[in-house]
């Protein structure tokens, strides 16, 4: 059952049972709706408390019943039943109350929590907004405001914090239920909905919602809502209830819904069941530059003791001043050192020294005469030959790639690089590391590039033949930010330095088909020391406060180099353009066995690479234009179909001429 009720002391307790998190899902909101209308009618009964159990409440709603036709009962009709209950309701928060959790409570005469209670209204993350008054009564609680900025923030709030906001009553650090139990008949009715929000200044909340509001229409439309509370509160009601119902019909409500269970599903590797991981109880990184410095912050804000390897003692030092800046303290549980024996003690060892597979190979080889036995051994390589690097020693099975993204301490993204000889304890362990670090995996296969700059790479290239072909720096990236990239690919290019992405093609030079078309201009830029941002110059110019403008000098060198006449581009052919060359190297990655599946590269590229969440991620995207317009649009970009792709287009026309003749294919 997913709810049960019992009495005690004339109190009617409603105990939500649907785990893990008592998701809202039609069968527990019919029964949460019985249950309320039954103790309502009883007359033993004087009040009323819903309790999630003990470190819980209602931590939202069923997302994969969102992808449904809704099924009555509806939220709002069971919040409105709760508020307009003839007797008190108590709701006790033993855990987190999100999104429609979040709105129960409202709903409620009187909330308790629990010191470690979560509260907060999330649904922006999903491209929606509240749909049962959780806009019309948090604003009434908190004013104007406060509400456009938790909710279009999708912000969770600390049980004490939400109590200074007045969204929670009292903390109960003891017996949580005992004590909702005790007050509730003593609760007078307090209708959240009979409220007039509190004055608030809403201009800079909405001016700074709004800025994050590009391929969002969510937050906008919470604005809009929201604003709806300074009015009665049945036409808000109204207003909220019909933008939530055509935001969840949304593309980028679906493509949310489709990142949701794509970031669970990365993290599922097939053969990993029942494998547990070894203990790390210590970790090593060896090289403590900017990306080593860090991966050793991650480590250390993740509770694990972290020893920091040098060529000397200045570096050392350096490399440990540079992650205690990270950490903005000193690392008490931190050691710089220059001696390769102290790695004896490490559970995990993460090499992060420069991109240069000689210097590697010669690390992992030193790893082979001081780690322990049993110690996983990993290396922070972005493009090199995972199996080269395993070679250099006699335990390949140690080895993983362990793939961070800068600045490591901050970016969610992390690649777990496997090996048909790496062990699967070694893989889960790399998964395990994953969840205590705070980061998204992803598992990929050995190949240059891995999955997220293997694609990167095809996307770069051929943004740079848009420039070849008639476009300039300034149209690609306004394009790709008009779509909801944070920045675009030149204006990355500059931040990062347009010197490491000289570097890489001059290791692929020996390598590279010569067939394969090469534009020069980036190349041009460095031999003219324009090396992005730490230059003031790149792509773009940079003046003294940072700000970025479109360089003549830079379009006239373009125009220079181009051997064709000039195309136009217009923003959707640029979009469309990239989405296809960035969707191709997946069909690639995918038939190649690299990536497990679609959605993994998804989940990369928006985790990893700036790709708008609202978008889905770019198999997710360019499978909502459908094979043909992305057939249509490599032809154009004169790029070969991935094999895949090629084979679905062939078996979607047998199966069409199988359905004009007539025939069950």
């Amino acid at each position: 059952m997913s709810v049960t009720i019992t009495r005690e002391a004339g109190v009617g307790i409603i105990t939500l049972a649907n785990p893990p998190v008592n998701a809202l899902n039609t069968a527990l909101r019919a029964a949460l709706l019985a249950a309320v209308r039954a103790l309502e009618a009883d007359p033993g009964v004087r009040a009323l408390v819903i309790w999630g159990g003990a470190g819980c409440f209602v931590a939202g709603a069923d997302i994969g019943e969102m992808s449904r036709p809704p099924e009555a009962p509806f939220l709002p009709e069971l919040t409105a039943a709760i508020e307009v209950c003839a007797k008190p309701v108590v709701a006790a928060l033993g855990g987190a109350a999100l999104g429609g959790g979040c709105e129960l409570a409202l709903a409620c005469d009187l909330r308790l929590a629990a010191p470690g209670a979560l509260i907060g209204l999330t649904e922006t993350r999903l491209g929606l907004i509240p749909g049962a008054g959780g806009t019309q009564r948090l604003a009434r609680l908190v004013g104007e405001a406060k509400a456009i900025e938790m909710i279009c923030n999708s912000q969770v709030l600390a049980a004490a914090d939400a109590q200074a906001l007045g969204l929670i009553d009292d903390l109960i650090a003891s017996d949580l239920l005992a004590a909702a139990i005790a007050r509730a008949p003593e609760t007078p009715k307090r209708r959240v909905s009979a409220l007039t929000p509190p004055p608030s200044s809403p201009a800079p909340a909405i001016a700074a919602a709004l800025k994050r509001a590009r391929g969002v229409p969510a937050i906008a439309e919470a604005v809009r809502v929201i604003a709806a509370a300074n009015g009665p509160f049945g036409e808000g009601l109204a207003l909220e209830r019909e933008a939530f119902l055509r935001l969840r019909a949304s593309p980028e409500a679906a493509a949310l819904r489709h990142l949701f269970f794509a970031e669970r599903e990365a993290a599922k590797v097939p053969g990993l069941a029942g494998i547990k991981p070894r203990p790390v109880a210590r970790a090593a990184v060896i090289g403590a530059g900017t990306m080593g410095a860090g991966i050793a912050a991650a480590l250390l804000a993740a509770g694990l003791p972290v020893t920091l390897i040098e060529r000397d003692a200045p570096a050392a030092q350096a490399g440990a001043a540079r992650v205690s800046a990270l950490l903005r303290a000193p690392g008490a549980a931190l050691s710089a050192t220059t001696d390769w024996s102290s790695l004896s003690q490490a559970d995990l060892i993460i090499e992060a020294a420069f991109e240069d597979l000689a210097v590697k190979q010669d690390i992992f080889r030193q790893l082979d005469r001081h780690a322990k036995q049993g110690a996983v051994l990993a290396t922070n390589t972005s493009y090199l030959d995972l199996a080269a690097i395993a070679a250099a020693t006699s335990r390949p099975a140690d080895v993983l790639g362990l793939h961070f993204f800068a600045p490591a301490q901050i970016m969610k993204l992390l690649e777990l690089v496997r090996l048909p000889t790496t062990a699967p304890d070694v893989l889960a362990t790399g998964l395990a590391l994953a969840k205590r670090l705070g980061k998204q995996p992803v598992v990929a296969g050995n190949a240059e590039g891995f999955i997220g700059n293997r694609v990167y790479a095809a996307y770069r290239r051929h943004a740079e033949y848009l420039l070849a072909d008639g476009a300039l720096p300034e149209q690609v990236d306004e394009a790709l930010e008009a779509h909801g990239f944070a920045l675009g690919i030149f204006a990355v290019s500059d931040i990062s330095g347009l010197d490491i992405a000289f570097a890489l093609r001059r290791q692929r030079d020996a390598t590279r088909d010569p067939a394969e078309r090469y534009v020069t201009i980036p190349d041009q830029l460095v031999g003219l020391g324009r090396l992005g941002r730490k230059t003031a110059a790149g792509w773009y110019r940079y003046t003294p406060d940072g700000q970025r403008h479109p360089d003549p000098y830079v379009a006239g060198l373009i125009a220079q180099s181009r051997t064709t006449p000039a195309q136009s581009f217009t923003p959707e052919a640029i979009w469309r353009r990239l989405l296809a060359i960035m969707a191709n190297e997946g069909a690639r990655l995918l038939a190649e066995g690299i990536a497990q599946r679609a959605s993994d590269i998804d989940v990369a590229f928006v985790n990893g690479y700036g790709f708008p969440r609202a978008k889905g991620g770019p198999m997710w995207a360019a499978d909502a234009h459908g094979l043909p317009a992305l057939l249509d649009e490599l032809r154009a970009a004169h790029e070969p179909p991935a094999p895949l792709l090629t084979l679905l287009a062939q078996t979607n026309k047998r199966l069409s001429a199988w359905r004009q003749d007539g025939d069950t294919p």
